[in-house]
């Protein structure tokens, strides 16, 4: 891959094959929590971390969010889920970041943005995203 292209014209290709994987996992997850896909794992060994990222972490953040990171480096990439205060969901954007440049996508609807929120209503269902942001506020 040319790592001189901007992330806004790699975004496409990335958010298409990281969708891919956890629509896989995913899927395999609602059969069998145990199950293996192959090439890719367990959905509870996909990604590198699930946390909670505060308002006014970054400069010019206004509002806390849900990070579900999937790789670290140059590139990384990651998932974002915005909620209201009652944890509702607002808003997923997939992030594509690489050294000093960064693009990202909102999902708004479609069979993406469905499987996005079931997977976030899951976590809230278990009260992994309240634990996460009382952790973050500590």
């Amino acid at each position: 891959m040319d790592t001189d292209t901007t992330c806004k014209a790699r975004i496409n290709d990335e958010y298409k094959g990281r969708i891919s994987d956890i629509r896989q996992l995913w899927d395999a997850y609602k059969q069998d929590q145990e199950a293996q896909v192959e090439d890719l794992g367990t959905w509870n060994e996909y990604g590198l971390c699930l946390d909670y990222v505060a308002p006014r972490t970054f400069r010019d953040q206004r509002r806390g969010y849900l990070r579900y990171q999937i790789s670290l480096g140059g590139p990384s990439d990651e998932f974002r889920f915005y909620m209201a205060e009652d944890l509702t969901l607002t808003r997923v954007e997939y992030w594509f970041l690489d050294w000093f440049d960064g693009a990202h996508k909102t999902l708004r609807s479609g069979a993406d943005f469905d499987m996005m929120k079931e997977i976030y209503e899951d976590w809230v269902d278990c009260q992994t995203v309240e634990y996460l942001i009382k952790q973050a506020e500590a």
